[in-house]
Order: C-alpha cells, then structure tokens, then sequence
C-alpha cells in the first residue's frame, strides 16, 4: 500500500528555485555577450528576431546550468559556496532538474533554430553539450585544466549571437571568443584562492589543489598577460574604434597589474588580511568582461573604424 506521507515528504521546490538551477548570474553574462555579438555584427537584424534568438540562447544556457546542478548534486552538497543551492539543500529533486535541463535543451536549439538560422542552433546544441558533458561529467573532474579547455562553452555565446545575424564565424566573433575564453581561467583561479578548501573538500582538481597557490598565482599573471593582445586585436576589426581601444588599454593594464599583485603576494600575508588582494582582483576580472562588451556596444552605437 502506497505510504501517503511519502508524498508529503517530496521536496516542492518554488518557481524561484527552478529559476535557481538555470544558473541566472551565469545566463546574465550569456544574454550580455550573445546579444553584444548579435547587435555588432553587420547584417541589419528584425528587432523581433533578435529578441526571440538572445532569449533562446539564455534558455539553452539555462539548461546547461539545470544539466551542470543535477550532475554535480554531490560535490555541491559538499562545498560551502554550493550547499544552498536547490538539489543539495533538497528543495527540487535532481530528477526535476535533469528533466527541466533536457525540456530546455529541445526547446531552446529548436526555436534558436526556426528564428534565426541552423547553423546558430547547432552551435548553440553543441555549446550545452560541451558544457554538460565535456566540462561538467569529464574535465571538471579529471584535470586541473578543467576550466581552461571548459571555459569554451562560457566563450562561445558572443559566436552564436554573432551566427544567428550572419549565419556564420568572422574573425571578429573568433576574438570576442578569445576575450572570454582567456579571461576565465585568471577569473576563475583567483576565486580558487581564497575558495581552495571547498574544492579540495569536494575533490575537484583545481589548480590551487593540484598543483598550489603558488602555481596558481604564476598562471593568473601568465594569463592576463596572454589575453591582453587579443583583447586589443579586437579593436582594430570591424567592430573596434578607438572608444574601444582606450577601454581596451586601460582595463588590459588594470588586469595585469593585478595579477602581477597576485604573483608577488607572500601566503602568509594574504592569508591574514583574508586574500584582500586576490579578492579584488576576482571583482576586477568581473568589470573586465562586462565592459569591454560594453564598449564594443557603445562602439557599434557610434560607428567604427
């Protein structure tokens, strides 16, 4: 005889906790970037269009968030920064959230694909499968490169934005991927110095896990140092002009000085002032993608080269 109080015990997750497990920080950044490569490309786009393509892009980045929760559910219980969230804290059953990413994930490559064009819909079918399984079930756990290769599918939105206007890949939409794809793992490793202790709890190879903070920080300068050239190589496309440049050069100069901080800082001493520096670095990278999109926005808006 089935148990009535079986049922009661059923997590009933709120609208609000379904909208949690899209990630909606993560699918900021999306709608932000696929929207800016969408609005600099050079093909006039019906306002309908790109409306109905940036808000399928966010629900296909929606569902790589529902499909990353349900997946990481055990390591999310486990990690401080993670524990709140919907799965771990039993607010929606993982199955939900599995069926929730997999409806979405139909949902958003279709329609991306009858508004816009095939080619941005199978682009934007392979960036939740990158994310979901290559990042999420593989990298992640596997390798201290776990963010650098998965940080491609956060670098690919610009890209798809940039195809559902013209149908293809330029060399403009291949730097604004290398904007993004170079900037996560500086992004993301000063994060993992002050979080060290979550990821070592949960065993996800993280570099500062694997390899130290000490490494870590030669890896953050390393790469501010390689993302500057590309950020400035875009200033001088077809989307680029000087407003750009001059966000470009101050933000890229900003960065590197950061990280060179972060290279020279004793551990003990950022330990007692509890990773001032790190920390502010971490909100620096924040600023940093935000508005160079921003300037190629306003760039396109006044006219380029």
């Amino acid at each position: 005889m089935t148990d009535i109080n079986a049922y009661d015990a059923a997590p009933e997750g709120e609208f609000r906790d379904y909208v949690a497990l899209l990630k909606p920080r993560v699918m900021s950044l999306v709608v932000f970037t696929a929207f800016v490569g969408l609005f600099v490309a050079p093909v006039d786009v019906h306002p309908f269009i790109a409306f109905c393509s940036v808000l399928f892009i966010a629900l296909g980045g929606g569902a790589s968030g529902a499909l990353n929760m349900w997946y990481d559910r055990d390591i999310d219980a486990i990690m401080n920064r993670t524990q709140s969230r919907p799965i771990p804290s039993g607010r929606v059953e993982h199955s939900a959230a599995l069926g929730l990413g997999l409806v979405l994930s139909i949902i958003s490559v279709m329609m991306l694909g009858l508004v816009a064009n095939w080619f941005a819909a199978g682009f934007l079918a392979f960036t939740i499968f990158f994310y979901a399984v290559v990042y999420t079930v593989w990298l992640k756990r596997w390798t201290p490169q776990n963010i650098v290769i998965g940080g491609a599918a956060g670098a690919f939105p610009p890209m798809i934005g940039w195809a559902c206007a013209t149908g293809g890949i330029s060399i403009e939409s291949l730097l604004m991927f290398a904007l993004v794809f170079f900037w996560t793992p500086p992004h993301f490793w000063a994060l993992a110095l002050f979080m060290k202790e979550d990821y070592h709890n949960a065993g996800v190879p993280m570099l500062t896990v694997t390899h130290g903070r000490r490494a870590a920080r030669r890896h953050i300068f390393a790469y501010t140092l390689v993302l500057a050239p590309f950020a400035l190589w875009l200033g001088v496309t077809s989307v680029g002009g000087p407003l750009y440049i001059a966000v470009a050069v101050v933000l890229n100069a900003a960065f590197i000085r950061g990280g060179w901080q972060v290279l020279h800082r004793d551990e003990d001493a950022a330990i007692a002032d509890g990773y001032l520096v790190e920390r502010r670095v971490f909100k620096l990278s924040l600023y940093y993608l935000f508005l160079h999109f921003l300037a190629l926005l306003v760039q396109s808006w006044m006219g380029g080269w």
